[in-house]
């Protein structure tokens, strides 16, 4: 089968397009043939050895200290289910379904097990727009349901609103029942609004914390923000949640929670099958919709890294690898196109 393939860390140019062996078929194990994935801040990140903050030699030692052990990247996933193991219950060969997997989605098969975070793709929905969805929808979920504890009424505020996290947290913000504020460039603020934030703010020109802004969370999936800056707009129980996280989020964290009031909160997203079929109710009720950024194939993915890795994406950048098809998304339910 044809993969990318990195066999060692660095930069865009590491990866070549190569015919590898398929993965085997294990009795729990779904294979899937890939259509459609894409590329996030998680495969550049690994691809680079760029471990943020402590990270780093954690990173290193669970994904390999000199050369990478697992050489094909990719988690979000779409495709047709190819093979099931004997023991495989929930699926058969030909169903569509999406997901996430860490690795291996950036090929034309892949294998997974049965109870790893893979739903059936909703009705009407195309494999492009469904791999656009899992790793900013599940990080964007586990973050503000589990670690934030979003609640009706509350004030969230999203830095980073139109990327590939944000433009999916401020979806389920509102979801949620929160009173969402968007933050974000001048030229993404159409698409921060059109998500359905209630308010926007264009961080070159506004001071998303300045005085009168109060927020009971405020959730960054950037690393463009801190504590201490957060801290004048945070209610006297409010919680600053970052996804990037180094020693200094760590230690407030632990601090924090001891000492009571505002909040350091982090946490890591477990990418759970009942996750990820919750996220597939969304899709298919119209309460969550894909945003794509752009399309590359599969030969082109050094390229798409390069675009991710220059972090002004708006969405989800997708990579088309054994395009068939695709049906027409239903009404309420269609991708934006950023």
């Amino acid at each position: 089968m044809q993969a990318a393939t990195y066999r060692a860390y660095g930069g865009p140019e590491v990866l070549r397009v190569e015919e590898v062996p398929p993965p085997p078929l294990a009795d729990d194990t779904v294979r899937v043939r890939v259509h459609a994935s894409s590329v996030t801040t998680a495969d550049w990140r690994l691809r680079a050895a760029a471990f943020p903050g402590i990270t780093w030699l954690p990173g290193r030692l669970m994904f390999g200290v000199l050369q990478p052990r697992r050489p094909i990247l990719g988690g979000d996933f779409a495709g047709e289910v190819e093979a099931v193991g004997p023991a495989v219950t929930r699926f058969r060969p030909g169903d569509r379904v999406f997901g996430f997997s860490t690795f291996g989605a950036h090929a034309e098969l892949l294998a997974l097990p049965e109870a790893a975070a893979i739903a059936p793709i909703p009705a009407g929905l195309g494999f492009e727009e469904a791999a656009a969805v899992p790793f900013g929808a599940l990080a964007a979920l586990v973050f503000l349901r589990d670690f934030a504890r979003i609640a009706p009424g509350d004030r969230l505020l999203v830095i980073g609103a139109s990327g590939g996290v944000g433009c999916y947290a401020v979806q389920l913000g509102r979801h949620l029942g929160a009173e969402v504020t968007g933050v974000a460039s001048a030229e993404n603020l159409d698409l921060v609004a059109a998500l359905g934030a209630d308010h926007v703010i264009d961080y070159r020109s506004a001071d998303p914390f300045a005085p009168g802004q109060q927020y009971e969370v405020v959730l960054d999936t950037v690393g463009a923000s801190s504590f201490a800056r957060a801290r004048a707009a945070l209610t006297a129980q409010g919680r600053f949640v970052p996804l990037n996280i180094g020693l200094g989020e760590v230690v407030q964290s632990l601090a924090t929670a001891v000492r009571g009031g505002q909040r350091v909160v982090i946490g890591v997203s477990k990418d759970t099958r009942a996750d990820m079929e919750a996220i597939a109710g969304l899709l298919g009720s119209g309460a969550l919709r894909a945003v794509i950024d752009r399309r590359y194939p599969l030969a082109e993915i050094a390229e798409a890294h390069r675009y991710v890795e220059g972090r002004h994406r708006r969405g989800s950048v997708v990579l088309t690898i054994a395009p068939p098809a695709t049906p027409a998304a239903p009404a309420g339910s269609e991708a934006v196109e950023a």
